[in-house]
C-alpha cells in the first residue's frame, strides 16, 4: 500500500534519498520537474485543459518554487510559450530555486520578478502552473503570496498545482482560510499522497489529484510511520483466495442477510443479489413474509428464511448455520426491528456487517452500541456516522478522526463510505479505497457494499481482508459501470451487474494503479 505521509515524513524521505541515493537536492528537482513536465505535455496533448499554447507559471521562493522553474524550462523547449512569475513572499530564495531561476533565463524562459502586488498583471496565457508554496504550510496565506493565490483564481484559467494547491495545508484545514487557497483543475502531488488531498472539504481546492512518482527511496517510505495508507488494485488482487478444484458450496460459505420491510424490499433485493456474486456459496435473505416473493422472483439462487415477520421482521433465524451475516438494509426502524437486531447481536458467533437501518436503530437504541461484537463492520456514510458517534465540524478530517476513536472503542471496523472510502480499523490504521466514481452516489450502492461484504466474510476472508477486497470490487464495479452507462444513468443494480467484470479485471491483472 501507499503509505499517506505527513510534510515532516516527506521531507525526511527526500533527505534520506539525497544522502543515500546519493544524489544533490537539485538533481532530485529536475527528477521531480521532468516527472510532472511529462504528465502535463501529455494531459494538454489530450486536449484536458482545451487548447495551450502558452503557460504561466507562478513560482515561490522555496523547492516548490524551484519545481516550477524547473518544469519552465521543460515546457519551454517542448515548444510553448512559457513566462514565470517569481513572487517575492521571502527575502531570498532556496539555493536550488536560485539557481532554477538562472537556467530557466539561459533556457529563454521570460521571468519576471514580483515584490508587490500592483506588478502582477493580466493573465493572458492558456494554462496556470501553480508552484508557490507546497506542503509544510500551517499558517495561512498572507501578504504578497496571499494576493498571487487571488490573482490566480481570479483568471478563471485552468490552473495545474505542483504537490499542493498552493495555500492548503496538508492535514487539517479547519483553521485555514479558503480565500487563500489555490482552487486547482489538476494536482500532481509528487511521491506520496497528502492526507488533504483525501478529504471531501478540499475537493474544491484539489480538483483532479494524480499521483507523480519522483523516485524516494521506496525502503524508507515504506518503514516511515503512518496510520494512513492509500487502497489500490495491486493490494486487493493480493487478497484473492483461489477456489480450490474440489470445492463444492459448502467449502465458500453460508451468508445471511436480514433486512426488509414493506414497501422497501428493493434494499434485500440488491444485497441478496451482490452476496451472490461475492463468490459465497450459498445465500440466504431473512426477509418478512411480504418480501419472500420479491426476493425468489428477483435472485432466485438465493433462500429464504420463513416465519418472521409478516410486515418487518420480529426475529432471527437459527444462526449456526451460517458463516457472516450482514443486517439492516431496508429494516426499519421501529420497536421490532430494534428488538431482532438486540437479538442478532446477543446471538451471533460469526462475524456481522451493520448497515442502513441497523446502524440508525443503534444510534437511536445506544445501549445496543455496547453489544457489538469483534470481527463487525459497520458501513455508514457520513450521515448515518454523526448519528452514531455525534456531530462533527462538518469537516472529513474531524469525522476522519472520530471514525478512528469510534473503530477502536467499539472494536470493530468502520467503512466510512465516499469518495476515497476510509477503512478504519480497531487497530487505529486507515485505508483509502482509490476505485469509485460519483455515479455511485445514488441509494442502493450501500446495500450492494453490504451484500458484497457479507459474502466474502461467509468465505471465511478476515473481516479487514473481506473489506479492503469488498470496498475495491464494489467501487471498480461502479468503475465498469460508469464507462458502460455514463455517471448519470447507472443505478446501484448495474453495479452489481458488474461485479462479474470487476472480479475478472481484478484477478487478470487488467486495472493498473496509477
Amino acid at each position: 500500500m501507499v503509505p499517506v505521509l505527513s510534510p515532516q515524513a516527506i521531507r525526511d524521505a527526500d533527505a534520506w534519498t539525497i544522502a543515500h541515493e546519493p544524489i544533490s537536492s537539485q538533481a532530485l528537482m529536475q527528477r521531480a520537474a521532468a516527472a510532472c513536465a511529462e504528465r502535463l505535455i501529455s494531459a494538454i496533448a489530450q486536449g484536458r485543459f482545451g487548447a495551450v499554447r502558452s503557460v504561466l507559471v507562478l513560482a515561490g521562493m522555496g523547492n516548490n518554487g524551484g519545481d516550477g522553474l524547473a518544469v519552465s524550462i521543460l515546457l519551454k523547449r517542448a515548444g510553448y510559450a512559457v513566462a514565470v512569475v517569481r513572487i517575492a513572499h521571502r527575502a531570498e530564495p532556496t539555493a536550488d530555486n536560485r539557481m532554477e531561476a538562472i537556467l530557466s533565463h539561459d533556457a529563454g524562459v521570460q521571468l519576471i520578478e514580483c515584490s508587490a502586488a500592483d506588478q502582477l498583471r493580466p493573465i493572458e496565457e492558456d494554462l496556470i502552473i501553480d508552484a508557490l508554496i507546497g506542503t509544510g504550510l500551517n499558517v495561512p496565506l498572507d501578504g504578497l503570496a496571499l494576493e498571487a493565490v487571488q490573482w490566480i483564481n481570479s483568471s478563471h484559467k485552468p490552473i495545474v498545482s505542483i504537490d499542493m494547491p498552493s495555500g492548503l495545508f496538508a492535514e487539517s484545514n479547519a483553521d485555514n482560510d479558503v480565500h487563500g487557497i489555490t482552487r486547482a483543475s489538476l494536482t500532481l502531488t509528487l511521491e506520496v499522497p497528502k492526507l488533504s488531498l483525501l478529504l471531501p472539504e478540499n475537493s474544491e481546492f484539489v480538483g483532479d489529484w494524480e499521483l507523480v512518482p519522483i523516485g524516494l527511496d521506496a525502503a524508507f517510505i515504506q518503514s516511515s510511520t503512518t496510520p494512513y495508507h492509500l487502497l489500490q488494485a495491486a493490494d486487493a488482487r493480493s487478497l484473492i483466495r483461489p477456489r480450490p478444484r474440489f470445492a463444492h458450496k459448502g467449502t465458500f460459505g453460508h451468508a445471511l442477510l436480514m433486512g426488509g420491510s414493506s414497501g422497501r424490499m428493493g434494499a434485500m433485493v440488491l444485497a441478496t443479489r451482490a452476496a451472490l456474486r461475492s463468490g459465497a456459496g450459498l445465500v440466504t435473505a431473512a426477509v418478512p413474509e411480504a418480501g419472500v416473493p420479491i426476493i425468489q422472483a428477483s435472485a432466485p439462487e438465493a433462500m429464504c428464511a420463513l416465519g418472521f415477520g409478516s410486515e418487518w421482521l420480529l426475529d432471527v433465524p437459527e444462526l449456526p448455520a451460517y458463516s457472516a451475516i450482514g443486517a439492516g438494509p431496508g429494516m426499519g426502524t421501529q420497536a421490532e426491528s430494534a428488538n431482532a437486531l438486540r437479538l442478532l447481536l446477543e446471538r451471533a458467533s460469526v462475524p456481522l456487517v451493520l448497515d442502513a437501518d441497523a446502524l440508525n436503530l443503534l444510534a437511536f437504541h445506544r445501549t445496543l452500541l455496547k453489544s457489538i461484537p469483534n470481527r463487525t463492520v459497520l458501513t455508514p456514510h457520513p450521515r448515518e456516522f454523526e448519528r452514531l458517534a455525534g456531530r462533527t465540524f462538518n469537516t472529513g478530517y474531524d469525522r476522519l478522526q472520530a471514525a478512528c476513536e469510534a473503530a477502536q472503542a467499539w472494536r470493530c471496523t468502520i467503512v466510512l463510505k465516499g469518495a476515497f472510502t476510509a477503512i478504519c480499523s480497531s487497530d487505529g490504521r486507515v485505508r483509502f479505497n482509490t476505485s469509485g466514481n460519483p455515479g455511485m452516489a445514488k441509494g442502493g450502492s450501500g446495500d450492494a457494499l453490504t451484500g458484497l461484504l457479507t459474502g466474502l466474510l461467509a468465505q471465511g476472508y478476515s473481516s479487514i481482508e473481506a473489506v479492503e477486497l469488498g470496498v475495491y470490487l464494489h467501487g471498480l464495479a461502479g468503475d465498469l459501470a460508469s464507462q458502460r452507462l455514463g455517471q448519470h444513468g447507472m443505478t446501484a443494480m448495474d453495479v452489481v451487474a458488474d461485479l462479474p467484470a470487476a472480479w475478472l479485471a481484478l484477478q487478470n491483472g487488467l486495472i493498473l494503479d496509477s
